[in-house]
């Protein structure tokens, strides 16, 4: 597998596509920070470190409207990719959609969204946009 983050992204868009409570992927401390952010902003219900023998999986509660029953995620989009990744500075944080969605950084103070990002002052690879 060459980008394993575009590959959670997809799983989460398509669980959520098709109405699933829950969406298992292939573990990894990137895509465990990744998933923590979505959890902390309110994106994902939980989400659970499952170890197994083979490999470690990350189970992920997905979030629906209660009563309409739609998804609490509306689009997630890969920003920066193996063949051109996307890096920014401190001042040129990206803004999705007028600050009402996240953008997800990859920076030294590890992963985090792009308010924080400003608050630190710290620039990074921009791994995706949520809203």
């Amino acid at each position: 597998m060459t980008d394993p983050i575009a590959d959670l992204l997809t799983r989460i868009r398509n669980a959520y596509a098709a109405g699933h409570k829950t969406v298992e992927v292939p573990a990894s401390r990137m895509k465990g920070e990744i998933v923590r952010v979505l959890h902390e902003k309110g994106y994902i219900l939980a989400y659970k470190v499952v170890e197994g023998t083979p490999s470690n999986t990350i189970k992920i509660a997905l979030k629906y409207h209660p009563t309409t029953k739609k998804a609490a995620i509306k689009k997630i989009v890969r920003v920066s990719r193996p063949g051109l990744r996307r890096y920014t500075g401190a001042d040129d944080l990206p803004r999705v959609l007028n600050g009402m969605g996240i953008a997800i950084i990859s920076t030294s103070k590890g992963i985090i969204t792009d308010k924080e990002a400003k608050d630190l002052n710290v620039g990074g690879e921009v791994l995706c946009y949520v809203y």
